[in-house]
């Protein structure tokens, strides 16, 4: 039950599409049937603008912070799997934000979620990892290749800063899942066709 109840509420918490929400709110629309067609703050920059962007950016990371918190929280008392249910409480968010059981489970690809989720377990490594996504996007105005980036080298660091092996894991399945929901990118990317940061897509 310690185990169970935090992970569903997580998934229930993660699963609440700010960048959704706010494109009815802001323009009644579907913000998935406009840019991009994901519901996440990269699309709802390119659809609504920097405000709600960053506003989404900041309520889809914090869903995660609080993902893991809830697990520290509600799971105390399960001894050496504390850490553990921590893990599965966020990435039950990071999948909730991915495929929302209230919006037909169609939603983003989990990035800043994933921030959130992984600040919190392994602060440094993501801070090295971030680091460098952030220079990549700087330089290139692409944010689907500092995505990529910082997923791959998330585990790189966890890694050398030895880190649990648990959070080694998941660090590893957070880049298997950041690949799977932007296969498309990676195809525009290595075809020049990717949308840079700031340029608006049609639609």
């Amino acid at each position: 039950m310690h185990f169970i109840v935090p992970v569903v509420l997580s998934y229930l918490i993660g699963s609440i599409s700010f960048s959704y929400l706010y494109g009815k709110l802001w323009k009644g629309i579907d913000i998935r049937q406009h840019g991009s067609g994901n519901a996440g703050a990269t699309n709802t920059l390119r659809v609504l603008g920097k405000g709600p962007a960053i506003t989404v950016l900041l309520l889809d990371i914090i869903k995660g912070v609080l993902a893991v918190f809830l697990g520290k929280w509600l799971g105390i008392g399960l001894e050496n799997t504390q850490v553990l249910v921590e893990i599965c409480c966020g990435l039950a968010a990071i999948i909730g934000h991915n495929w929302p059981v209230y919006f037909g489970f169609k939603g983003g690809k989990g990035i800043a979620t994933t921030i959130g989720v992984v600040v919190s377990l392994s602060f440094l490594p993501a801070l090295f990892a971030g680091i460098i996504a952030i220079l990549s996007i700087v330089i290139t105005r692409y944010v689907s290749l500092g995505s990529l980036l910082f997923t791959l080298f998330l585990p790189i660091f966890i890694l050398l800063m030895k880190q649990s092996v648990e959070i080694l894991l998941l660090s590893i399945v957070l880049f298997i899942f950041a690949v799977v929901r932007h296969r498309s990118n990676i195809r525009k990317l290595l075809t020049g066709q990717e949308n840079k940061i700031g340029q608006k897509k049609e639609g």
